[in-house]
């Protein structure tokens, strides 16, 4: 199957338990892919027969921003829903959230959270 990449979206969030978290926010850094066919606009060279990365930009930025998450596994799975939603040509989406900058007492580049969802996956969840 084919991919659309985005690495290392930057955004600036109020996400985390801890309330200087959600007071001050931090940055976190997004990675997503998309698995689709790009057969088609490999033929055509048509913006129209493909999934623009610019709108699974606008779209993953929405949806990360849209509230205050706790965890970021939660933060990951709004954004991997609402790809999934607009976008139907994507069959499956992975989104990592990284945390450079956790509250933790340690040395580390970043914490994270990666998570992979598909249709199948979605529309089973919705059933239960």
């Amino acid at each position: 199957m084919d991919k659309i990449e985005i690495q290392g979206l930057h955004l600036y969030a109020y996400h985390g338990v801890n309330p200087s978290e959600k007071e001050d926010g931090q940055p976190f850094f997004l990675d997503i892919t998309c698995f689709l066919s790009l057969c088609v606009p490999c033929k055509t060279d048509r913006v129209e027969d493909t999934v623009s990365y610019a709108k699974i930009l606008k779209t993953a930025r929405t949806a990360f921003l849209s509230r205050k998450f706790d965890l970021l596994e939660a933060a990951a799975q709004a954004v991997a829903d609402a790809v999934l939603e607009a976008f139907p040509p994507i069959k499956e989406v992975t989104v990592r959230v990284r945390k450079p900058y956790a509250p933790i007492e340690a040395e580390f580049a970043y914490v994270a959270v990666e998570i992979t969802r598909d249709r199948a996956a979605s529309a089973k969840e919705e059933l239960l």
